[in-house]
């Protein structure tokens, strides 16, 4: 078995282009990285399927990004990574890494931290993997998880500084305040894109914490540690595959990337 080579791309999968926040958040901190991405617009969203049907589509997906020669894999959806991430470990040779992890170490590096609320979509929520593996590192915490299945929508359409977002976002968080969590757990990659609305609505009320961000900087640690950083010379490139070109996609994709790039690609799993 050979080991990865350093100048290979990282590859991303997510059930649709949400997951673009992490591509983002990885070009950020990850400069000379390569990155292949696939999203699964075909069969979005994974929240609402059986736990073997999202393990069955997850090990699929990383099987195309292994196919086109990746070092590691970024599983960029917190429903796959629920249900999927020890059994993609365990399949493939290459690293694997998954947004739900990077994110439990990021809330609990405040030791002040004592009351967690977490939104994320009906799968992630009902799949308890954020609240047990908070509370197993941090037994005491108090932690409460609700699901937030109308902010996806607002975010696709664009919407992420619209009265009605506000609105919602204000049922939503409301008994999560009345529980006086100091910590919120944005537990879905689309999620990112409210940070801007969230701060404006809840000030220095709550500390944030998104699966983008802290998912990229565990993704350098995991690189620096195994000696496969990119170095820098040519030009790194992105491709971004979907398995469904529907007429919105590119619109979507960047808008969730906040940068343009080559022509998106139909992928076929």
């Amino acid at each position: 078995m050979t080991a990865p080579d350093s100048s290979a791309p990282l590859g991303v999968f997510d059930s649709g282009v949400g997951g673009l926040t992490v591509v983002r958040a990885l070009r950020e901190l990850l400069p000379d990285e390569s990155i292949i991405y696939l999203g699964d617009t075909a069969r979005v969203p994974y929240g609402s399927k059986s736990p073997d049907t999202i393990r069955r589509f997850s090990v699929e997906d990383t099987q195309f990004l292994v196919g086109h020669g990746v070092k590691a894999v970024i599983v960029a959806c917190n429903t796959a990574t629920a249900h999927a991430l020890p059994l993609l470990q365990s399949t493939f040779r290459v690293p694997v890494i998954g947004v739900l992890e990077p994110g439990v170490e990021a809330t609990l590096s405040d030791p002040n931290c004592e009351r967690v609320g977490i939104i994320g979509t009906a799968g992630t929520i009902r799949s308890s993997a954020y609240q047990y593996a908070l509370a197993m590192r941090k037994p005491g915490l108090q932690i409460h998880a609700i699901p937030t299945p109308l902010l996806v929508p607002f975010v696709e359409e664009g919407w992420t500084d619209h009265p009605a977002l506000e609105s919602v976002l204000h049922e939503y968080l409301t008994p999560l305040l009345d529980k006086g969590v100091d910590t919120l757990v944005l537990g879905c990659t689309h999620y990112p894109l409210l940070v801007p609305l969230l701060k404006k609505m809840l000030g220095d009320q709550l500390r944030l914490v998104d699966s983008a961000s802290t998912c990229a900087a565990h993704v350098k640690t995991l690189l620096e540690a195994q000696n496969l950083l990119r170095l820098p010379g040519e030009k790194p490139t992105l491709d971004i595959y979907l398995t469904d070109l529907a007429e919105q996609a590119e619109a979507l994709a960047k808008r969730f990337l906040g940068s343009t790039f080559n022509k998106v690609k139909k992928a076929t799993l």
